[in-house]
């Protein structure tokens, strides 16, 4: 069992210690990199609602996040089925009234080779990996939008788990690699649209995170392809990443233009490997 945690102060836009009374929308929280998000949130003070496919595992997470303090509405739901995405998305702003952070993590993905790709595989990571972010987008930014304007200094905040895979290709990802690079460009778009009502969007792309969906990598035949679980990120360190992202003041969201200072353009592509 994991130690409680203390409910964290941190040093808000303005330079003063406050208590988070914020709240969080985090997909793919049952497990792996999802859970990890919600833990290191919910000990920043956030309220969330978590959600994922697997009942067992989701209400699993849920208590242990409880039994620490934290404020959870668990909703079971396949981001597959665009009904269950919109229905993620009412029940939040049905328990909570208000949304600071949406958290893209959800996920899937399939190796193969492309010329023998199965097109099924393909639609169905495109409907998880893009359609899916596209719809909570959609449901969530009256929200997002109204969080920005309560407090300009800090805005509103879009995070997606997007993968390097996106940015570089890989043999046998093809497909989830596509899916990954539209997710990132999704992003930008919102920064692009949104910065001026202060919603911003941040892509993390990070390589392999040792969790159940990297485990075929471990598996792989040869020391060419295998990836060594050992030196896989730990879901922990893409937690922390989301955590600092939420904590930047809203000046860091500028649109991604050629009149863009550098720093500013952290809020739409941040990649570790």
């Amino acid at each position: 069992a994991r130690a409680p945690w203390p409910q964290r102060r941190w040093a808000g836009p303005h330079g003063r210690a406050e208590m988070s009374s914020r709240h969080a929308l985090v997909t793919g929280a049952s497990r792996g990199i999802g859970a990890a998000i919600a833990r290191r949130l919910a000990a920043d003070g956030f309220s969330l609602t978590i959600s994922a496919r697997s009942e067992a595992t989701l209400g699993e997470t849920a208590a242990e996040l409880g039994a620490n303090g934290a404020r959870i509405h668990s909703v079971i739901g396949d981001m597959a089925v665009e009904e269950d995405v919109r229905r993620i998305a009412g029940q939040h702003l049905q328990r909570f009234q208000a949304l600071d952070v949406l958290v893209i993590n959800a996920g899937m993905a399939f190796a193969g080779e492309l010329e023998h790709y199965p097109l099924r595989r393909l639609d169905k990571q495109f409907a998880v990996n893009l359609r899916a972010p596209f719809a909570l987008v959609q449901e969530c930014l009256p929200a997002l939008r109204r969080a920005a304007a309560a407090n300009l200094a800090r805005g509103a905040r879009v995070v997606a788990i997007a993968s390097i895979s996106g940015m570089v290709p890989e043999p046998l990802l093809a497909a989830y690699g596509a899916t990954k690079a539209a997710l990132i460009s999704l992003c930008q778009s919102i920064t692009v649209e949104e910065s001026g009502r202060g919603v911003s969007a941040t892509a993390i792309s990070p390589g392999y995170v040792n969790t159940e969906m990297a485990a075929w990598a471990a598996d792989r035949a040869g020391p060419a392809t295998r990836v060594d679980p050992a030196s896989m990120m730990d879901p922990d360190d893409i937690a922390e990443m989301v955590v600092a992202v939420t904590r930047l003041s809203a000046r860091p969201a500028a649109p991604p233009t050629r009149r863009t200072p550098p720093a500013a353009r952290l809020s739409t592509a941040v990649t570790v490997r």
